[in-house]
C-alpha cells in the first residue's frame, strides 16, 4: 500500500515535470523548424527582390549603352572642329537624354585631350581637362568596349551629386583614339529604387563591379569602400561567380547579413540583395511569440492543476498514514494474542511429541521385549523427530530465519511427480486438475520447503471442501504479482529480468469470508476444530514465499472456492544444474579418518562422536572454536576434515571456519545447525551444511566425501 502511494506521489511528480518538459521540448523542436522555415522563406524573399534589382541594372545599363552608341553615330567621322561649332544643338540633344533619363547626370563628349567638346550641362562647355579621370584612362591605349567607372566627385566648376561614369572610345576610320563619349550615372537612383522595392526591415542592395568597387549601397554610406578580394565576400564570388547567396557580416558596417548576389550579363557588375539576420531573426521570434501567448497560460494551468492534484493526494496519504496507525495500535492487542497462540501451540505440540519419545524409551527399557515392539517404538521415536524437525522447520519459515538450501529445478516437472502423492494425500473424493506449461519454469529455492508448501495449500485447499470437490494446479510463468490481495507487507511486485512462476492452487469450497483474509497466515490461526489443524500450514507458505524472495496471495469468494497463488523469481534455463544419480549409500566407513568435533553440547558431541567411532572415525572433541583453532596451529595435518556447530558461544562456527580459510589451513570444514541467525542472513559461505536433526548415516556419507575430496585434491590414494 505505501509502496503504492509513494508510487501515485511520484507518477504525480513526473506529470508535473512532464507538463512543463513536453511542452518545453515541442516548444523547442517547433523553434526549431519555424527559424528553419523563416529562414527559407527569407532565403526565397531574397531571391525574388534579387531578381527585380538585377532587372533593373540591367535595363538601365543597357539603356545607357544604347544611348552612348546613338551619340557615337551621330558625331562618327566629325572633326573636333565641326563638333564644337555644332555645340549648341548638340548640347540640346544631349539635354534631352538627360532629361529623359532619370539615372543620368550628364553626358559628355570629349576629343583626345580629355578636353569637353559638348556636355549636355553647359553650352559651350568650359575650357578644362578630364585626362586623368578613369572613364578616359581606360580607353588611351586600347578599344574595351563600355568601361564603368568607379564613384567620383564633381570637378569645379560643376557642382552636385556624386556619380559613376559608363564611358566608350571614339575611333577614327582607320581605328585610332580621337576621344571618349561618356554618361555621369547618379548612384542615389539606384538608392532610391532601393528604397522602395526594399520596404522590408532590415532590407540591403548594393551594385559593385567586379573589381569590389561598390558603385551604390542601401542604406546609404558616407564614404566610398571597395571589397576586399579575399575577403569572405570577394572569395565566396571567387568560388561562384555567377550568383550565390552567403551569410556574412558585411565590412562597410559589420552587420551580419543573408545576402544574395547576381552578376549583370556582360557587364562585370554585380547586383546584391540580402536581409540583416537580426531580422529574420526578429520575424521567427514574432512568430515564437503568438505561441508563446496561447502555450504558456495552457501550460501555467496544466502544471497549476496538477500541483493541486499533488497537493491534494499527498495529504489524503497523510490522512490514511494516520489511520494505519490507528489500526496498527487497534492491531498490537491481536498480535499479543497470536504470540500467546504461538507459545502455546509450540508447547503443547513438543510437549506431545516428548511425551511420544519418553513412552517409547520407557518401554524400551522393559525386559523381555520382542523384537517387532523394540522396532515398533524405535519406529515411533523416530516419527516423533521427524514431525518435531518439520514442525521446527514451519516455525522457522515462517519467522523467515529458516536457512534453506536452494537449488535449481523446473517447477512443472516437479508438480508432475508429486502427483501421485498428492492423489494419495487427498483422497479418491478430490479431483486434481494440473495445468503444467510446455516450457520450462525454472526457480532458484529449496526443493523440500517448496513441496511442503504445496502439501499445505492443497490440504487447506481439501480441507475447504471438507474432502469432496475439484482442485486445481496451475503453472504459469509471470512478469508481475497481479494486484491481488498480497498478504506479504512490502510486496516486491516485480522480479528482475526473467519475471516470476506462479503456482496457484483453486478450490471448489466454501470460499474466505473477507474478516478472516488478513489472518490466514498468522501462526496458529485455523478454523478447524481441535485436534484436526495446527494453523501453521499457510503461515509456512508465507514464510517460504518471502525468504524465497516471492510472494502469496490469496483471493476468495464466499461459495465459490478460493486461489492461492505462490510467485517465485524465475531463473534462466541455462542454470539448471546436470542431472545426478541419488546418494543411496547407508553410511560411509571411517577407515581411520581423522575428524576433529567441535560444539559446546557435550551430550550431542557425545552422541556424535561415539556414532562416528563405531563407523571406524578417529575423533577429536574440543567444546569450542578456539580450542580447535588450537589443536589446528599445533598440528593441522593431523586432521582429514572440521566438523563444527555453528551456534557456540564467542566464535561461532561459521567464524572458525572463514579463520581457518583466512590461515591458509588446508583442512576442509563441514558445519551443522538447525538454526543460525548468520546463517539465514549470509547463508554457508561456500562450506558443507548438514542440516539438524540428523543422523549418523548422514553425516557420515558429508564427512566421507570431504575427507576424500582432500584426499583427492593432495594426490593421495584413498
Amino acid at each position: 500500500m505505501q509502496g503504492a502511494q509513494r508510487n501515485s506521489l511520484r507518477l504525480l511528480q513526473w506529470m508535473m515535470v512532464a507538463s512543463l518538459a513536453l511542452p518545453i521540448a515541442l516548444f523547442v523542436i517547433a523553434s526549431a523548424i519555424s527559424y528553419t522555415s523563416t529562414k527559407d522563406i527569407a532565403d526565397r524573399e531574397i531571391e525574388r527582390t534579387l531578381d527585380v534589382a538585377h532587372e533593373h541594372a540591367l535595363k538601365v545599363f543597357e539603356t545607357i549603352d544604347r544611348s552612348i552608341a546613338e551619340i557615337n553615330e551621330v558625331v562618327r567621322g566629325l572633326p573636333d572642329d565641326v563638333i564644337r561649332s555644332r555645340d549648341p544643338a548638340l548640347h540640346r540633344r544631349l539635354k534631352r537624354l538627360t532629361d529623359s533619363l532619370p539615372q543620368l547626370k550628364s553626358v559628355w563628349i570629349f576629343d583626345a585631350d580629355g578636353r569637353a567638346l559638348v556636355n549636355s550641362l553647359a553650352s559651350p562647355p568650359p575650357e578644362q581637362r578630364f585626362a586623368d579621370r578613369d572613364y578616359f584612362i581606360a580607353h588611351v591605349d586600347q578599344n574595351i568596349g563600355t568601361f564603368i567607372g568607379g564613384p567620383l566627385t564633381p570637378r569645379p566648376p560643376y557642382q552636385g551629386a556624386h556619380f559613376f561614369g559608363v564611358s566608350r572610345r571614339r575611333d577614327s576610320d582607320d581605328g585610332s583614339f580621337i576621344g571618349v563619349i561618356q554618361a555621369s550615372v547618379l548612384p542615389e537612383y539606384f538608392e532610391s529604387f532601393y528604397a522602395r522595392i526594399g520596404s522590408d526591415p532590415g532590407s540591403f542592395f548594393a551594385m559593385g563591379r567586379s573589381d569590389g568597387v561598390l558603385l551604390t549601397h542601401f542604406p546609404r554610406l558616407d564614404r566610398d569602400l571597395r571589397l576586399d578580394p579575399n575577403g569572405p565576400v570577394g572569395r565566396e564570388i571567387a568560388a561562384h561567380p555567377e550568383h550565390g547567396l552567403i551569410t556574412v557580416a558585411w565590412p562597410s558596417d559589420g552587420i551580419e547579413r543573408r545576402v544574395g548576389y547576381r552578376r549583370a550579363a556582360e557587364y562585370p557588375i554585380y547586383v546584391s540583395a540580402g536581409l540583416e539576420t537580426s531580422a529574420i531573426r526578429a520575424r521567427w521570434l514574432a512568430t515564437m511569440g503568438q505561441y508563446l501567448v496561447f502555450g504558456v497560460p495552457v501550460t501555467a494551468l496544466l502544471f497549476l492543476l496538477l500541483a493541486l492534484a499533488f497537493r491534494r493526494t499527498e495529504h489524503l496519504q497523510a490522512e490514511a498514514a494516520k489511520r494505519r496507525e490507528a489500526e496498527e495500535a487497534l492491531k498490537h492487542s491481536q498480535r499479543l494474542e497470536a504470540l500467546g497462540q504461538l507459545t502455546g501451540g509450540v508447547a503443547h505440540d513438543f510437549n506431545n511429541l516428548l511425551t511420544v519419545i519418553r513412552a517409547s524409551v520407557d518401554l524400551l527399557n522393559r525386559p523381555q521385549l520382542t523384537e517387532e515392539r523394540r522396532q515398533r517404538y524405535m519406529t515411533a521415536i523416530a516419527d516423533a523427530v521427524a514431525r518435531a524437525a518439520k514442525l521446527t522447520s514451519q516455525l522457522l519459515a515462517f519467522a523467515r530465519r529458516q536457512t534453506l538450501n536452494p537449488e535449481v529445478f523446473d517447477v512443472g516437472e516437479r508438480m508432475r511427480s508429486l502427483h501421485d502423492m498428492l492423489a494419495t494425500l487427498l483422497g479418491p473424493a478430490i479431483e486434481i486438475a494440473m495445468q503444467l506449461p510446455a516450457e520450462a519454469c525454472l526457480v532458484n529455492a529449496d526443493a523440500g520447503q517448496f513441496e511442503t508448501a504445496l502439501i499445505n495449500m492443497a490440504t487447506n485447499a481439501r480441507d475447504a471442501m471438507q474432502g469432496r470437490g475439484r482442485i486445481t494446479f496451475k503453472i504459469e510463468a509471470a512478469t508481475t504479482v497481479p494486484n491481488t490481495l498480497a498478504h506479504v507487507s512490502g510486496s516486491h511486485g516485480l522480479a528482475g529480468n526473467h519475471g516470476f512462476v506462479s503456482v496457484a492452487v483453486s478450490d471448489t469450497g466454501i470460499g474466505i469470508p473477507a474478516a478472516r483474509l488478513g489472518r490466514i497466515f498468522e501462526p496458529f490461526f485455523t478454523t478447524k476444530q481441535v485436534g484436526h489443524g495446527t494453523g501453521l500450514g499457510l503461515s509456512q507458505v508465507f514464510g517460504f514465499a518471502r525468504q524465497s524472495g516471492g510472494e502469496v496471495t490469496v483471493t476468495s469468494e464466499v461459495g465459490h472456492g478460493s486461489t492461492f497463488s505462490l510467485y517465485l523469481p524465475r531463473v534462466p534455463t541455462d542454470l539448471l544444474p546436470q542431472r545426478q544419480a541419488p546418494h543411496t549409500a547407508p553410511a560411509a566407513a571411517g577407515n581411520g579418518t581423522s575428524v576433529l568435533l567441535v560444539d559446546d553440547n557435550i551430550e550431542l558431541a557425545n552422541f556424535a562422536a561415539d556414532g562416528l567411532t563405531e563407523l571406524g572415525y578417529s575423533i577429536t572433541l574440543v567444546d569450542n572454536a578456539s580450542d580447535a583453532l588450537a589443536e589446528l596451529a599445533v598440528d593441522a595435518h593431523r586432521f582429514d576434515v572440521v566438523f563444527s556447530d555453528v551456534v557456540m558461544p564467542g566464535m561461532t562456527g561459521l567464524d572458525l571456519a572463514q579463520a581457518i580459510r583466512d590461515r591458509g589451513i588446508d583442512v576442509p570444514v563441514v558445519l551443522t545447525s538447525g538454526y543460525s541467525e548468520a546463517l539465514s542472513q549470509d547463508g554457508v559461505a561456500g562450506f558443507d551444511l548438514v542440516q539438524k536433526p540428523y543422523s549418523i548415516e548422514e553425516l557420515s556419507r558429508v564427512l566421507h566425501r570431504a575427507a576424500r575430496l582432500r584426499r583427492v585434491r593432495d594426490g593421495a590414494a584413498e
